[in-house]
């Protein structure tokens, strides 16, 4: 897709154009344009599902490539195997339908599972580090490898993935054989404290900041006085702390300014830094 607007493919509803957008469908495909786009020297972005991603109101030149068809999920014996752009959600359930426990955690986690993989993201006391076996990825220059969890370097919502520029294929999933019903009650319990607690009913990119060293972001906002706090469309949510919602068309820079805001009345207020969780990719209107 040409000239696509980048808006219509992340959680915040923000982001100009990208210059071309790929969907492809194989890993083979994958390659292909990795390899193309090195070999001719054309710039290159994976965009993910565009869940924990806030795009520039300039957006992306060159080639922005989404995995979202690549969500196979399949189990084999207590291991379950999902595509990068399967949501972790989703994998989550099929470990749940297959009564296997360890990705409770993650049954309420917007993102795609090449995105968890990319940041170790975690909930309720879980993370994907815990879980993880092994993956398929594509390295800068097109060669597919396969890596152990402990080849990612997975900390904090950090991995090695964006240093090394790999591109998630797929991940497996060790998980352990459990009780349905056990399984299921857990999932609900954590589905309902995140419906009940985040702003779900706005475009958001969820949690913006990450947790500071024996602090929570969202209580040092809040306490800050921060909430409702507006830049233009965006607000920083009345319902969460945490999160910065689009209520009223916002763009980029709304979100941006709001950020840098945040972060500068909370470091006066209380000394802490507040380091952004989400990713800020593309460029700026010229």
């Amino acid at each position: 897709m040409v000239n696509e607007p980048l808006k219509s493919h992340t959680y915040t509803r923000l982001g100009g154009l990208a210059d071309l957008l790929v969907t492809p469908e194989t890993y083979e495909e994958v390659q292909q344009i990795v390899k193309l786009a090195k070999e001719e020297d054309i710039p290159f972005t994976l965009l993910g599902n565009g869940s924990n991603l806030i795009v520039k109101d300039g957006g992306i030149r060159g080639i922005v490539m989404n995995l979202n068809k690549l969500n196979e999920i399949r189990t084999e014996g207590t291991k379950v195997i999902a595509g990068s752009g399967a949501r972790i959600i989703d994998t989550s359930r099929e470990a749940l339908k297959q009564s296997l426990t360890g990705l409770e955690f993650a049954c309420g986690i917007p993102g795609s599972v090449g995105g968890a993989l990319y940041m170790n993201a975690g909930a309720y006391g879980g993370e994907i580090k815990d879980c993880l076996e092994s993956t398929l990825v594509i390295d800068h220059n097109g060669n597919l490898l396969s890596l152990q969890a402990k080849d990612l370097d997975l900390d904090y919502r950090t991995s090695n993935i964006p240093d090394k520029g790999y591109i998630v294929l797929e991940a497996t999933f060790a998980l352990n054989e459990g009780n349905y019903d056990e399984i299921k009650a857990v999932m609900d319990d954590l589905t309902f404290k995140r419906e009940s607690k985040q702003p779900l009913e706005y475009p958001s990119c969820g949690s913006v900041f990450k947790r500071p060293p024996g602090y929570y972001a969202g209580k040092l906002i809040q306490d800050s006085g921060l909430q409702g706090t507006q830049i233009g469309g965006a607000q920083v949510s009345l319902k969460h702390a945490g999160f910065i919602v689009n209520i009223d068309n916002a763009t980029a820079n709304d979100y941006l300014q709001l950020i840098k805001h945040v972060q500068k009345t909370v470091k006066d207020k209380f000394g802490v830094t507040l380091e952004r969780e989400v990713r800020i990719i593309g460029e700026d209107i010229e």
